[in-house]
């Protein structure tokens, strides 16, 4: 049955929602009519949620500053990127690397806020980590290719695998686009951090000391969102705000535990079970 994943879902046994940002609270610079009273009920319910993007062309600050001009108030501490993991990443598996960042400013200043060296000379580097680049240029590209074609047994990493990310228009590329034009120019595969990846939902899940039964990830993609609530053994619902259609959800071998129209009808039924 269309909906009806591995668990129902009990609202009421849930303590943590783990939000999905761009399709499933806002579009854009749009904030969906229903975002500011869904995270006011969850909190005032005496639970709480934290925000997880796998898109990362910001640093945690700009995503807050982001979020409290479509009038969204956030804390650092709430957001959880694919930015962040990888970082917690490398200090776990990689703390001395000098990176080569293909990325934005924003996320080179996050890497360097958390110790790490980033040169802009490649030769001086030890690892490479790839990203939602909206500073991308043709040097960029070039550096990477060298390194990862030269050095073979160079750490490389990725922050997360979407191949396009959302926008009121449309779609743009996203990183798993350069993770493909990368292969195809060096054979070469990254580890790969953000969702599906579990860690995300795994450091909400540890930052709120809940477990995965009162956890649920809420998003509008299926591979990411979705998929790395399962690998996590979260409660997962899928919202048709986003990326997703019906037709693609019901054909879909992943399967949410619970699918609906948008963040609106979760608001509804939050409201219902008070």
């Amino acid at each position: 049955m269309f909906g009806k994943g591995s668990f129902a879902v009990d609202l009421k046994r849930i303590r943590l929602f783990l939000f999905d940002m761009d399709g499933t609270l806002y579009l854009g610079e749009r904030l969906f009519g229903f975002t500011k009273e869904l995270l006011q009920v969850i909190r005032a319910s005496g639970r709480d949620y934290r925000y997880l993007t796998n898109n990362s062309s910001k640093g945690v600050g700009e995503y807050v500053a982001k979020l409290e001009r479509l009038g969204v108030p956030a804390a650092p501490e709430e957001l959880i990127t694919s930015a962040t993991a990888t970082i917690a990443y490398l200090k776990e598996h990689h703390p001395h690397a000098r990176i080569y960042l293909c990325g934005t400013k924003s996320v080179r200043r996050d890497l360097e806020n958390a110790g790490f060296a980033v040169p802009r000379d490649p030769r001086l580097c030890d690892a490479v980590v790839i990203t939602t680049d909206t500073e991308l240029t043709f040097q960029k590209l070039d550096d990477v290719c060298m390194l990862l074609s030269t050095r073979p047994d160079l750490p490389y990493i990725a922050t997360h695998p979407d191949l396009i990310c959302p926008t009121e228009y449309g779609y743009m590329p996203d990183c798993g686009s350069l993770i493909e034009l990368f292969e195809r120019a060096t054979k070469r595969l990254p580890v790969v951090i953000g969702k599906p990846n579990p860690l995300m939902v795994e450091m909400g899940m540890r930052a709120l000391g809940v477990t995965p039964e009162e956890t649920a990830v809420v998003g509008d993609r299926l591979n990411t969102d979705v998929l790395s609530g399962i690998r996590a053994h979260a409660r997962t619902i899928l919202v048709l705000s986003g990326a997703v259609t019906r037709k693609e959800a019901e054909h879909s071998e992943i399967r949410p535990d619970l699918v609906l129209e948008s963040g609106a009808d979760l608001l509804e039924r939050l409201k219902n079970d008070r």
